[in-house]
C-alpha cells in the first residue's frame, strides 16, 4: 500500500469534482432571468428587469424578444429606455376586454423586442432590460415569459421551456416571475397602517418578540444550571477517587 498515492488520487478526484460543480454553477447562472429575485405582488404593479447574459465567447447578443403570457394579459407595459437599444412594443386584440381603473381595455402587450442600435451584449457581459408592468393577475401564482435571444452570428437561443414543479431544471428555461400575496393595496400602501400612519400590528409583533426572547433566555439559564450541576458532581467524584 502506498498512502501517498492514495492521497494524491483523492486530491485529484476532489479537484475534478470541484471543477465540475463550478462549471455547472456557471452554466445555471447564465440563463435569461427576470428580476427582482423573480417575485412580485398579485394585483399590483411592479418594475421588473430581464437579465440577459452573453453565453458565447465569439459572438455578441444583438436582439432580445420577450413574449407575454396570453392567458394572463397585461394592459400596462412601459419600457425604460436602454442606451444603444431600439424598443418595439407589440400589442394584440383581447378576446375578452379587461376592466382597469374604470376603463375598458381591449388590447394588451403580446411582445417587447429590444434590437441593438449601436449597443450589444459582448462576451462576458450581461444587460438588464427594465419594464414597468401591471396590473398583475390575482388568480395566478406565476407568469412565464418565453424569451428569444439572437446573436450577431445569426445563432438563436430559445428560452421557452416551462419549468415543472418537482422536476429538474430545463436546459433552456423560460424566465418565470413568481407572484406572491399582496401585502397592501394596489398603490403600495401597507394594509397594516391606520389613518394616523402607525402600524397597527407593530405592538403585537413587539410583544411576540419579547416573549420569544424571554423564553430563549430562560432556556439558556436552565442549560447553564444543568451544566453547573454536572460539573459539580464530576468534580466530587474526582475528589473521592
Amino acid at each position: 500500500m502506498f498512502p501517498g498515492k492514495n492521497v494524491t488520487r483523492v486530491s485529484v478526484a476532489g479537484g475534478i469534482a470541484a471543477t465540475a460543480l463550478l462549471l455547472m454553477a456557471g452554466t445555471a447562472s447564465a440563463h435569461v432571468s427576470v428580476q427582482p429575485q423573480g417575485e412580485a405582488a398579485k394585483g399590483g404593479y411592479a418594475t421588473i428587469n430581464f437579465k440577459v447574459p452573453n453565453e458565447r465567447d465569439n459572438a455578441s447578443t444583438t436582439k432580445v424578444e420577450v413574449n407575454f403570457p396570453a392567458d394572463h394579459p397585461l394592459a400596462s407595459v412601459m419600457p425604460q429606455p436602454v442606451p444603444g437599444w431600439k424598443i418595439d412594443v407589440a400589442k394584440t386584440k383581447l378576446a375578452k376586454p379587461l376592466e382597469m381603473h374604470g376603463n375598458t381595455i381591449t388590447e394588451a402587450v403580446s411582445k417587447v423586442t429590444w434590437t441593438a442600435d449601436g449597443g450589444k451584449i459582448g462576451p462576458g457581459q450581461f444587460q438588464q432590460f427594465p419594464l414597468s408592468v401591471g396590473q398583475l393577475p390575482e388568480d395566478a401564482d406565476q407568469l412565464v415569459f418565453k424569451t428569444i435571444q439572437t446573436y450577431d452570428n445569426k445563432e438563436v437561443v430559445r428560452w421557452i421551456e416551462e419549468p415543472k414543479e418537482g422536476g429538474a431544471e430545463p436546459l433552456s428555461p423560460a424566465p418565470v416571475l413568481k407572484l406572491t400575496a399582496a401585502a397592501g393595496d394596489e398603490h403600495g400602501a401597507s394594509a397594516g397602517k391606520d389613518t394616523a400612519g402607525t402600524d397597527a400590528k407593530a405592538e403585537p409583533a413587539s410583544a411576540d418578540t419579547s416573549d420569544t426572547t424571554a423564553r430563549a433566555l430562560g432556556l439558556i439559564g436552565i442549560l447553564v444550571g444543568i451544566a453547573g450541576v454536572t460539573f459539580a458532581v464530576l468534580a466530587g467524584r474526582r475528589r473521592t477517587t
